[in-house]
């Protein structure tokens, strides 16, 4: 996308104007969305976007620009106005840049320039629509979305990095909305993966549709969810996005190298129960939050965050290494050229234990079931947070007996760690979207069923 030749010229001109690293991001970037509301077509969006981010160290000073320009003159223009005003005293001698490989660990069949019609797509949203309708005469309106993005990427540095890599990611989102008089209720899924339109011949239209509905009914006649502390024990898949949001932030080092992170001093220490181990993993086989390189071309890798609850790692991008003296995890991620960028999560997980749910559920005499989260606040720096529960049912005497409503998670993500008693062997994974300083990313979370011992729960009774 860029000549080698003209990324050599500009990053020895940044090095001459005196930065100690020139790091030239280089993106093409292609989507495709179709939104299906009540049966029929709403939107159609496409669009294509290239750009070149430059970013330049001055010690631990980072500055950083971009320009949609692949002309050698423009890329030198925006370097001179970054870089600082004194030149050095002499030329420097200039980088020598080597193309790197990698291993591909990412299948696509069908990608975006050479996918599925538009038509199909819709075909597809139509049957979720109708099997969302078909579950009840409550079910008052559906929503239905098909993405699909293909993103390449170059890199080129001052350490002689010259890499690339394309991305492709599809994703289907999926909402039922009940309502019965005054009161309504949703119901949501999105499923998404790192690979093409054949993605959707995992998704099963019809169980989409009626898995969507049959959420949005139950909550529509719950009762309203009791208040106070108790035990709670939160589903698998998407129950990891307080993992995610509360713990997993105060793991990268965009918040440990400011010590605004309450983790920021305790590697080695122990900061969650025995049973507890997670990960960070960027390497699984198309999932959503995957990736081949991160986006400073550094190979992705398995990062071992949490080992039977102490803290083995942090997530670490080059900068944030630089800051705490930890060693790189493939962790720099950014959502587009227009960002620079910081320590992010790829695919992040509590790691499968050994107790089943029904265990788990018999050991609790009067507490939550929540199978499934919602979304919620998080304080950065401490982990507060509070997570409205999309779907609850209460459990009496080891028994899960009836649907709840307007249910929250009120704690801390240190306090929660420590409160994890029992760990699931139902393992899951769900995808989703990480916003912070370097703008929005695909991520994925994950966890077995948990039992945590003791947790506030906010409620309409």
């Amino acid at each position: 996308m860029l000549n080698p030749a003209t990324a050599k010229a500009v990053i020895d001109h940044a090095l001459f104007l005196g930065a100690d690293f020139a790091e030239l991001f280089v993106e093409h970037h292609q989507s495709s969305s179709v939104e299906l509301v009540s049966g029929e077509v709403d939107k159609v969006n496409s669009g294509i976007d290239f750009g070149i981010g430059i970013r330049l160290f001055f010690g631990y000073k980072v500055l950083y620009g971009y320009t949609n320009s692949t002309e050698e003159e423009e890329l030198k223009r925006v370097t001179s106005l970054l870089t600082a005003k004194d030149k050095r005293d002499q030329i420097i001698d200039g980088v020598a840049l080597n193309l790197n490989r990698y291993t591909n660990k990412h299948t696509c069949q069908y990608p975006l320039s050479q996918g599925a019609e538009l038509a199909q797509k819709i075909a597809f949203l139509k049957e979720v629509n109708h099997a969302a309708r078909a579950e009840s005469d409550k079910i008052s309106q559906f929503i239905g979305r098909m993405l699909q993005r293909e993103q390449q990427i170059e890199i080129f540095n001052s350490e002689g990095l010259h890499i690339g890599d394309t991305r492709h990611y599809t994703r289907i989102a999926a909402t039922a909305i009940a309502q019965n008089g005054s009161d309504q209720s949703t119901g949501f899924e999105a499923p998404g993966a790192l690979t093409g339109w054949e993605f959707h011949n995992s998704v099963n239209a019809k169980d989409l549709g009626q898995h969507v509905a049959k959420q949005a009914m139950v909550k529509l006649f719950a009762d309203p969810c009791p208040s106070g502390e108790m035990p709670v024990i939160i589903g698998n898949g998407f129950g990891g996005v307080i993992f995610h949001e509360a713990c997993g932030h105060l793991l990268e080092t965009t918040s440990v190298a400011k010590k605004a992170s309450v983790f920021h001093d305790k590697m080695g220490k122990m900061i969650a129960n025995t049973v507890v181990n997670a990960v960070d993993d960027g390497t699984m086989t198309n999932e959503w939050g995957s990736i081949n390189i991160d986006d400073e071309g550094m190979e992705t890798q398995r990062t071992q965050l949490i080992k039977d609850g102490k803290l083995t790692s942090f997530m670490v991008d080059k900068l944030g290494g630089m800051k705490t003296g930890y060693a790189p995890t493939g962790s720099g991620r950014r959502e587009s050229y227009k960002y620079a960028p910081t320590s992010r999560m790829r695919n992040t997980f509590i790691e499968a234990g050994n107790s089943s749910l029904d265990e788990m559920v018999a050991s609790v005499e009067h507490g939550i079931y929540a199978p499934k989260m919602g979304g919620g606040s998080v304080q950065p720096g401490t982990g507060e947070f509070n997570f409205a529960v999309q779907e609850a049912y209460l459990i009496e005497n080891g028994k899960i007996t009836k649907p709840l409503k307007s249910a929250t998670l009120i704690s801390t993500g240190p306090k929660v760690l420590k409160e994890i008693s029992m760990v699931g062997n139902d393992f899951a994974l769900a995808a989703g979207m990480c916003g912070s300083v370097s703008g929005s990313v695909p991520t994925t979370v994950g966890q077995p069923a948990l039992k945590v011992d003791n947790i506030l729960v906010g409620g309409g009774n």
